[in-house]
């Protein structure tokens, strides 16, 4: 398995990750458990979760993907082997969501916010540091999971904990030996770059890296962020990078495969416009004409791209699982990547 450096800290990360996001929802402990010990044996080390997971997020399942993570290590006796990576919830809308069993619904990214989140993932884990600590969503309201158009924070009531509070929070709990290195997640490039001249400027340590949306039909990131990103050494952790299971193909001609997450949450209705299907259907005939398997091809895909650092891998067996790690193994052909580029120039991010 192949690794690439977050930033200039010196962490390793495997070239595909391990997200865990199904961890005490779609998956049983004893399911989640055999997950690991799959991912850990094919050779990744980037173990990725957060503790709002799993998802959908609900009071009674809060923090159990940590939970269960830290059980494990402590059986397995592999906390050294693993680059363990974590997010504080966020305060937007998807917060209010939530509901208030979060901190009594103050979510906000101050610094005793920060400072109680991770303490509270520190003992789930059983562990004294956590390697990359993330910022789950801004403390504003921006454009994510799905959201378009814009929006001036002057048309907003929020009052939003500040960038730079949220800044030096992290890098004190870098010094202080509590996380190793942090990173943040749905970003804008605005909000990279802030954070970026805020870390130059007050001599804190900068981010390294960013975990957004990116797949065959949301390649939003290109626009911006992979420039400023690759430029600056924030590197890419590829999230949803089959578009929630879209993109293997299993939901097409109206397939609703049983256990999957579209079938059992209707929530998640990001990939599936009109023009998301009309790719999705292109992308899996590109696929099979080359004999390729479509989940293997697209995950290869984002593998690839110059400013990834990991692609994160979700699944709900052991099966799914072993597939998308035999991607890491395939280099796709000039031929394929033209087909790519062409139906991408057809119908350009049709789910961003």
């Amino acid at each position: 398995m192949k690794k690439k450096y977050l930033g200039k800290t010196g962490i390793e990360v495997s070239c595909l990750g391990l997200g865990t996001m199904t961890f005490g929802e779609q998956n049983t402990e004893e399911e989640s458990f055999a997950q690991m010990d799959c991912a850990l044996a094919a050779g990744v080390n980037l173990f990725d979760t957060a503790e709002m997971y799993p998802v959908p997020p609900q009071e009674k399942t809060f923090t159990k993907s940590e939970q269960f993570i830290g059980k494990w290590m402590k059986q397995r006796k592999c906390r050294d082997r693993l680059v363990l990576a974590t997010k504080i919830v966020g305060p937007t809308v998807t917060s209010r969501a939530i509901g208030g069993y979060i901190r009594d619904g103050n979510n906000h990214l101050t610094s005793v916010n920060i400072k109680a989140a991770l303490e509270g993932s520190l003992s789930r884990f059983g562990t004294d540091t956590i390697d990359l600590y993330q910022i789950h969503w801004p403390d504003r309201n921006v454009n994510i999971f799905g959201k378009r158009g814009f929006t001036s924070p002057e048309d907003t009531e929020t009052e939003n904990a500040e960038i730079p509070e949220t800044l030096e929070a992290l890098d004190k709990l870098r010094k202080a030996g509590k996380i190793r290195a942090f990173g943040i997640s749905n970003e804008t490039p605005w909000g990279v770059m802030r954070y970026l001249s805020l870390a130059e400027k007050n001599g804190w340590e900068k981010v390294v890296s960013i975990q957004n949306p990116y797949n065959l039909l949301n390649r939003g990131f290109e626009s911006g962020l992979a420039e400023i990103t690759y430029q600056e050494s924030v590197g890419l952790l590829a999230y949803s990078p089959l578009a929630f299971g879209m993109l293997t193909g299993k939901y097409l001609d109206g397939h609703k495969p049983v256990k999957a997450r579209l079938t059992l949450f209707s929530r998640f209705q990001r990939y599936q416009t009109k023009n998301g299907l009309k790719a999705t259907r292109d992308y899996v005939r590109l696929a099979k004409e080359n004999d390729l398997d479509p989940a293997q091809m697209a995950l290869a895909f984002v593998r690839t791209r110059p400013f990834t650092s990991s692609v994160l891998l979700g699944a709900t067996s052991v099966k799914q699982l072993e597939s998308n790690l035999a991607s890491v193994e395939l280099e796709l052909s000039e031929e394929v990547l033209k087909g790519i580029e062409e139906i991408h120039y057809r119908i350009p991010n049709p789910c961003p």
